[in-house]
């Protein structure tokens, strides 16, 4: 009705205007005064004059309603555009925060661990499969200058270990995480440093956790203790965290033990990480 209006306003005016001077001057005949040209002009000037300024008011107020209409959908979808990026600019301030945060926290790492070449990264996309544990990143082969490749270790700004890089595209990589069904990583456990294995576990997996086994000789686990990385392999460095012993167990045998590890870093709160393309072996 308003576009109708906006369009044809002035026809529909006019009509009106027409319709309401026809009809006083109708009526002025019908009573009477049509015989005397004097009389019928003096009786439909006033008549027709108040038709006229009443229509006329009438069109003003329909268009003075539409232009108030128009003002304040202009007005309202500013605001809307206003308040949207008002929250986008909010979001990103905060986003960014969080990165400066983390590289602040990364710088004081790496300053311990000279000889690592760090590249961030974003996590974009988690595995929907039950089956394992794993999540694509923003970065791949074609990263200029720090290619990421297969088997490469990803961490936390704190270093802890988050994972390894499974496969690479050119520019996404897909991680396994540390308690993925099919990992494993040499570890050392226990102020003597007895050395051991950290193995997924379908069954810890659902628990968010993995399984400490194939322990030395004579190995001592206590709750709570640290595991950390053995550096066995060319791929994860050696002093890396993994996480800490949650509880000690038996194997069915009832003759060996293994711990039930929690990893040290918070995999349901990621949303950055830093993946480890260089570092010098230890022999």
């Amino acid at each position: 009705m308003k576009d109708y209006i906006r369009k044809n306003g002035l026809r529909v005016g006019a009509a009106v205007i027409i319709v309401v001077l026809v009809a006083v001057l109708v009526s002025t005949l019908r009573g009477g005064r049509a015989g005397l040209v004097r009389d019928a002009s003096g009786g439909v000037s006033g008549p027709v004059a108040r038709a006229a300024s009443a229509a006329v008011g009438w069109m003003e107020g329909i268009y003075g309603y539409i232009y108030k209409y128009d003002q304040l959908e202009a007005e309202n979808a500013s605001l809307r555009a206003e308040l949207a990026e008002s929250r986008q600019n909010a979001i990103s301030a905060a986003e960014y925060a969080e990165e400066n945060a983390r590289l602040r926290e990364l710088l004081g790492f790496a300053q311990k661990h000279e000889d690592f070449t760090f590249e961030s990264a974003k996590i974009t996309e988690w595995s929907a499969s039950n089956w394992s544990s794993s999540f694509t990143i923003s970065k791949g082969e074609d990263n200029a200058g720090n290619p990421i490749g297969v088997g490469d270790c990803v961490v936390t700004e704190y270093g802890a270990l988050v994972g390894q890089i499974i496969e690479v595209g050119s520019t996404w990589s897909t991680v396994r995480t540390v308690i993925d069904s099919s990992i494993d990583v040499g570890a050392l456990v226990g102020e003597a440093g007895s050395v051991g294995m950290c193995v997924g576990d379908f069954s810890l997996m659902q628990d968010g956790c993995l399984k400490l086994t194939y322990l030395s000789e004579n190995a001592q686990l206590v709750e709570g203790e640290a595991v950390l990385t053995s550096g066995k392999g060319t791929f994860i460095p050696q002093g890396l965290i993994i996480g800490y012993i949650r509880s000690v167990l038996s194997e069915a045998s009832g003759q060996t033990l293994y711990g039930v590890v929690e990893p040290a870093c918070d995999l349901a709160s990621l949303s950055q990480v830093f993946v480890i393309t260089d570092f010098d072996i230890r022999e």
